[in-house]
């Protein structure tokens, strides 16, 4: 599962550097920065825009030495019934249960259900894991979706203008036709905690089966289940370009 090593910069900045290092998107690690925990060669530093060799200088969190890591993004479809977690205080299966050798500090970006199966990607890159998820980029995700019975087209209105459930407002950016007796493709623009199911439940329909099936242009396609693959970085690339609103 190793990933080529990446090229190194002969200078590079502290908060990139340390999101490189898997400390935190580049937000998170300047606000570490303010909070004077981050040293380079021992001096704390607080001010924003420092810049460093890290082949000759050493840099600190809260006095614990951090290292570029090889950085590795997978993509995994993930079975139904395995929570995406490095561990579970319940001894149920989780993503890491799953994986070959996986490399320290590797996490899922974002999250499925439980009982949610298709695509996820994993990676150790706190900065592409933060454009990949914070809601501003809207990084398209496309799911299977099967529900107990078809739906009408004023139902199909209702989910793309939006339900209203615990004070939000959940919409989808398309709802396919149906695939089979009950079976739709549905797109959305951000996710939130069980969106789909909640969706559904307003147009008084039940999920019971959830596949996730593309994020971005990246598509599940044949990864069998359980199969986990490394991203090209042309798909890297892609998803890059997408999340920063030039698909």
């Amino acid at each position: 599962m190793d990933s080529p090593r990446p090229s190194l910069e002969t200078e590079i900045r502290l908060n990139r550097y340390l999101a490189q290092c898997g400390i935190g998107s580049r937000r998170a690690c300047e606000r570490l920065i303010e909070e004077g925990v981050v040293a380079v060669d021992g001096r704390p530093v607080t001010r924003q825009g420092v810049v460093l060799n890290p082949e000759v200088q050493s840099v600190s969190v809260r006095g614990n030495p951090v290292e570029r890591d090889v950085l590795v993004h997978f993509m995994f479809n993930k079975p139904s019934g395995v929570l995406c977690t490095s561990s579970d205080p319940q001894g149920r299966k989780t993503v890491h249960d799953l994986l070959p050798d996986p490399p320290a500090r590797i996490y899922t970006v974002g999250r499925l259900d439980k009982d949610s199966e298709g695509l996820i990607l994993i990676t150790n890159d706190g900065e592409f894991a933060h454009i990949m998820m914070h809601p501003r980029h809207h990084v398209r995700k496309t799911y299977r979706v099967w529900i107990n019975e078809p739906i009408r087209s004023i139902d199909r209105r209702t989910l793309l203008s939006g339900v209203e459930d615990q004070g939000e407002i959940l919409r989808a950016a398309s709802v396919g036709s149906s695939r089979g007796r009950a079976v739709y493709e549905v797109v959305l623009n951000e996710g939130r905690n069980r969106q789909i199911h909640r969706m559904f439940e307003g147009v008084n329909r039940k999920v019971v089966r959830l596949q996730r099936i593309a994020i971005g242009s990246l598509r599940l396609g044949r990864l069998s289940r359980g199969g986990i693959r490394p991203l090209l970085v042309t798909e890297r690339r892609s998803l890059f370009r997408e999340a920063r609103g030039h698909p």
